[in-house]
């Protein structure tokens, strides 16, 4: 279903192009124009959030910014007075002290430093082990005139967010294309203790619900490249209103200590996951670390599963998790509009483990997540080369034997190196993550990523943030085997979960670089930069370079 603010912005992007180009032969610089204008409107805002900002804000030494409130250093814009007046004051959280982050969608949400003490649900960064919303407490539109404290004094926590994305490759690839692809998002958090106003059994229990809705083209497969994603957003999501992308309840004992959360859920909010990753476009990255989010049992965002999760920490700084999920046969988890789960054929099971030290090094608490997991599922699945008996299924054709599970791997590490203010992600920070998944059944099997971002603390925007990329994945041997084999007799190429490709695959490189301007609370626009070597793993495209800006709003 298209949306109003698809077609409104579709409509503006159209008219301007037929008025400023006619003849075919310009549309290369297209793209790059229409990119750079919508630099130069960030680059404004910037200007303008530059020159409203308070003079007095500065940064503070560490020790002092851990005894600020979280709305310092915000970086926004000053409305004027009568604006303010309608909108209310901004609602300050109640409970253990708390901090502002730099996140990938500017709402400044107040956090908990994990180690002062385990944050409960609305006081956690985004990321396990603390399982935070994704849109955050705070918003464009202050308290909505004082309807937001007036709910959250009741248990209810509401956010509404708008995504848009402009990106487009300007060069290489199968040929030059662009895409406007965004969402629309709503969340519902219930706190049952405030709402029921019950006794010591509703403590800490909580109910959580997503519902997006999207629009726009892939602009990957656009240009190629079907094993890959460079927009963080893309599609119609089931081209329904709502897709309902979780709906579970989660219930903390022991200050937190005990957590365990039931319903619909994406495996990837949970598991092998980090508070940075959605800083970055990719979707190799974002949601979920690839190869294990793109495997049947391992499903991430949108895609919900039933399935329960209990985390146990015995300290601040060590947690072990595990989750059992129904692993479903069908394409889409929960049909294509996430609503169906009652689908036939669930009687398959996904176990994922994940155990993870989170330190907090110095008197500066240089923090690191350091994580370690593991999914099996027990379901069967075609293997990619072998037939029944032994031979390339794509030759013979046999059917493909069948192999009993599929498990995967994966490490994750981050440390942050300085620290510019209080927070996890207030500093400098390496990170990266290693991933394995089982050749026989899945097309990609091994992938790694390095990364290093940091806060634009240096010239005074500790809330913008930037950062660099690498990706790499390579593509497993019975995959390589029955694309060989097929090419080898002009046969069409198989495909498998990461898609079918445009010839024999190999490994695939991205590099990336982001920054994300702050403009003021709920409102960032990030400018994004990708380099696609080996366009879905093969040499039979050049290399295609992708340009993006993409604006989020958090009202």
């Amino acid at each position: 279903m298209r949306v109003l603010h698809e077609s409104f912005f579709l409509y503006v992007l159209n008219h301007i192009r037929s008025a400023t180009w006619t003849s075919r032969s310009r549309n290369a610089v297209k793209l790059p124009l229409g990119i750079a204008a919508c630099f130069g409107c960030c680059l404004l805002l910037q200007s303008v959030a530059l020159a409203a900002t308070d003079q007095d804000s500065v940064i503070l030494p560490v020790q002092q910014q851990q005894t600020k409130a979280a709305d310092q250093d915000t970086q926004d814009v000053k409305l004027p007075r009568w604006i303010q007046k309608i909108l209310g004051k901004k609602t300050k959280a109640t409970g253990p002290e708390e901090v502002s982050n730099p996140t990938p969608y500017a709402e400044t949400q107040p956090t908990t430093p994990f180690y002062l003490a385990i944050p409960g649900f609305l006081q956690a960064p985004y990321g396990p082990p603390s399982f935070g919303p994704p849109f955050g407490t705070t918003h464009l539109l202050g308290d909505w005139g004082g309807v937001q404290p007036w709910l959250q004094k009741r248990g209810l926590y509401f956010a509404f967010d708008v995504y848009e994305d402009l990106a487009g490759n300007v060069a290489g690839g199968k040929k030059r294309d662009y895409s406007v692809a965004g969402q629309v998002g709503s969340t519902l958090d219930v706190d049952w203790e405030k709402l029921l106003n019950a006794g010591s059994w509703s403590k800490d229990l909580w109910l959580h619900l997503l519902v997006v809705n999207g629009h726009g083209r892939n602009l990957s497969r656009l240009f190629g490249d079907n094993s890959n994603q460079v927009q963080q957003i893309y599609g119609s999501r089931g081209n329904v209103i709502a897709h309902m992308v979780w709906a579970y309840f989660e219930k903390s004992w022991l200050d937190h200590r005990i957590d365990w959360s039931m319903g619909w859920i994406p495996t990837g909010v949970f598991f092998q996951n980090s508070p940075w990753v959605c800083n970055y476009m990719n979707v190799w990255l974002c949601g979920g670390e690839a190869p294990t989010k793109f495997l049947t049992g391992g499903r991430g965002w949108p895609s919900g599963n039933i399935g329960t999760v209990l985390r146990v920490m015995p300290t601040k700084q060590v947690y072990v998790m595990g989750g059992l999920f129904a692993v479903s046969p069908h394409p889409y988890n929960g049909g294509i509009s996430g609503w169906s789960w009652a689908q036939d054929g669930l009687g398959k099971l996904s176990t994922q483990v994940e155990i993870g030290w989170i330190p907090a090094f110095g008197r500066d608490h240089l923090v690191g997540h350091y994580k370690v997991g593991v999914m099996y599922d027990n379901s069967r699945y075609s293997h990619l080369y072998e037939d029944i008996n032994g031979n390339p299924w794509v030759l013979t054709g046999q059917p493909a034997r069948r192999e009993s599970g599929q498990t995967s791997l994966w490490v994750i590490a981050d440390q942050m190196l300085v620290r510019h203010g209080p927070g996890e992600l207030n500093g400098l920070i390496l990170g990266g993550y290693y991933a394995y998944a089982s050749g026989q059944t899945s097309q990609i099997n091994h992938a790694f990523v390095a990364a290093l971002m940091d806060t634009g603390a240096a010239w005074k925007r500790p809330l913008d943030s930037v950062g660099i990329a690498f990706l790499w994945a390579s593509f497993s041997r019975s995959a390589i085997l029955s694309q060989e084999a097929a090419a080898g007799h002009g046969l069409s190429l198989p495909g498998a979960n990461f898609g079918v490709p445009y010839g024999i695959q190999g490994h695939e490189s991205i590099y990336e670089a982001y920054y994300g301007f702050h403009i003021m609370d709920g409102l960032s626009i990030k400018p994004d930069f990708q380099y696609i070597n080996h366009v879905g793993g093969t040499t039979t495209f050049r290399d295609a370079v992708v340009l993006s800006t993409a604006v989020n709003v958090a009202f």
